[in-house]
């Protein structure tokens, strides 16, 4: 089976890779227009360590485009999933997004989806990323072919959410254009119940 890789390469509002911020970005992370596997190591790690996770440092606002999440230098895992989606698209590189259905407390209620990304890389095929940004607990790396992500499956009603989306999920979006204050947007993160 063919994948059709264009839809993953696309500028939108959102993954606004297209505004000059995101492309000069782009350009300094691949200066050569090496190897897809190093440009990709590159961007992942500039976004992972780069741009704060807003929860984990309390910053506002709440970003979501490409753009906002570079101007403001913070973004939640969603926001930097676009983000990093949009520097590896610039630099031609098939970049779609996943979701992983996570306990907030553990174990348990309350779930919400995490966000993270998948990589097109000729050697490999798809390689799940998750630039979300390490802590004490959570150490995300880039290690193709073996995916090294922020957080594992562990509890009843946690999972992985299936396929490869071309675009953020339109309940994540909304979230995060909802509301201007990370404590507000905390509280109405979308939980993917229903799988899809």
């Amino acid at each position: 089976m063919t994948v059709k890789l264009d839809q993953y390469l696309k500028a939108t509002d959102v993954v606004d890779w297209h505004q000059p911020s995101v492309i000069a970005l782009a350009r300094t992370l691949a200066p050569d227009g090496s190897d897809p596997v190093a440009i990709a190591r590159r961007c992942f790690e500039w976004v992972r360590d780069e741009i704060r996770h807003s929860w984990d440092y309390s910053l506002n606002p709440v970003t979501c485009s490409t753009s906002e999440v570079l101007e403001h230098g913070t973004g939640l895992c969603y926001a930097k999933s676009h983000l990093l989606a949009a520097l590896l698209r610039a630099s031609g590189i098939p970049a779609g997004f996943c979701y992983q259905r996570l306990s907030r407390d553990e174990p348990g209620e309350p779930y919400c989806l995490h966000g993270l990304n998948a990589v097109y890389l000729p050697a490999y095929g798809w390689y799940l990323v998750d630039a979300r940004g390490n802590k004490p607990g959570v150490d995300a790396q880039f290690a193709p072919p073996v995916p090294r992500l922020a957080f594992e499956i562990r509890f009843p009603g946690e999972y992985d959410l299936s396929g490869i989306l071309a675009d953020p999920r339109p309940d994540v979006v909304a979230a995060l254009r909802r509301f201007d204050d990370i404590n507000d947007v905390w509280a109405y993160l979308p939980d993917g119940a229903s799988g899809e």
